[in-house]
């Protein structure tokens, strides 16, 4: 599994997360075989929100209570929480929701601090100068380490810029095979008849790039928006065709191709797991150490259906 430091920290992170956003029903042993699991594949980075479960703090609270992390174990892990999102009201980057759900999340998880924070999704409502008090709040109280962004375009992130000092170390965004977005569009740039080449997003994988900010790769296996994993789908013969023969080269299963699509991106992404079978983290985690070659990337964009000039 590799690994590199975030920028601006001393964090040292892989580059698959494992996501527990499914995990409300599991027993205790299963989400202990889970984690097992990563961590036996080098995955040494946990993903929560506090929304995660259906109801506040769930998915933490389950995590704590089958992990019973001693100081020595959470020391060894990475975690990772978001807030922002607030069922069904919308969202709320005020001053007094971030520090009341990360207070919650820090009962949930039952430790003393998370590693990174980050806001999920973006508040049309933001006032920058509540996020940067909350944010030096809780750093100066050694309640989070780093902090981060999910969702959101160069233009938000500037605006949080100017208020907030410290550095936004990451962007979680939706990026697959299927649904890359913010690569394909600089692929056809200036190409004025093609669909592909209108800009969504303000340019956010060049804007991340030059300012050091890690994109946390989220739905790494979904063909859309939730409509579904690509793998193995009737609808992306074509694709898994070549994912099927790249697998066999590389004698790794299927989803490891899937990851090292990602992973090979010179942007050092990280690829978020959000699957609860421990089989498919471990083959997935796999696609870390394989290094496709810029033919076999591009092959594997072009059976997506993305257009190469």
């Amino acid at each position: 599994m590799k690994t590199f430091t975030l920028p601006g920290t001393d964090i040292v992170v892989p580059n698959v997360v494992l996501g527990l956003m499914r995990i409300t029903d599991k027993s205790d042993e299963e989400i202990r075989t889970l984690v097992a699991a990563a961590r036996d594949a080098g995955i040494t980075m946990i993903d929560h929100a506090d929304i995660y479960g259906g109801s506040m703090h769930v998915c933490e609270r389950r995590y704590a209570e089958a992990m019973r992390l001693t100081p020595a174990d959470r020391a060894e892990v990475v975690i990772q929480t978001k807030c922002g999102i607030v069922p069904p009201d919308g969202f709320d980057f005020s001053y007094e929701h971030i520090i009341e759900s990360v207070d919650g999340s820090l009962d949930a998880l039952g430790t003393d601090y998370v590693d990174i924070l980050l806001l999920h999704r973006p508040d049309a409502l933001v006032e920058p100068d509540e996020v940067a008090r909350a944010f030096d709040e809780l750093e100066a109280a050694g309640k989070v380490r780093a902090f981060g962004v999910s969702n959101q375009t160069p233009g938000q992130i500037a605006l949080l810029k100017k208020s907030v000092r410290q550095p936004i170390v990451a962007n979680q965004l939706q990026l697959s095979i299927t649904h890359a977005p913010i690569i394909a569009r600089g692929v056809t740039a200036n190409m004025q008849a093609e669909d592909q080449s209108i800009d969504r997003d303000g340019g956010i994988l060049d804007y991340c790039r030059l300012h050091d900010i890690t994109i946390q790769a989220w739905s790494p296996f979904q063909a859309g928006f939730f409509t579904g994993v690509f793998l193995g789908s009737a609808d992306y013969p074509e694709l898994n065709a070549v994912i099927d023969r790249l697998a066999e080269k590389y004698d790794v299963p299927p989803i490891a191709i899937a990851t090292a699509w990602i992973t090979r991106h010179p942007a050092q992404m990280q690829v978020v797991l959000g699957t609860t079978s421990p089989d498919r983290v471990t083959g997935a985690a796999q696609g870390s150490d394989i290094r496709l070659t810029r033919p076999e990337w591009y092959e594997l964009f072009r059976a997506a259906g993305y257009i190469l000039p």
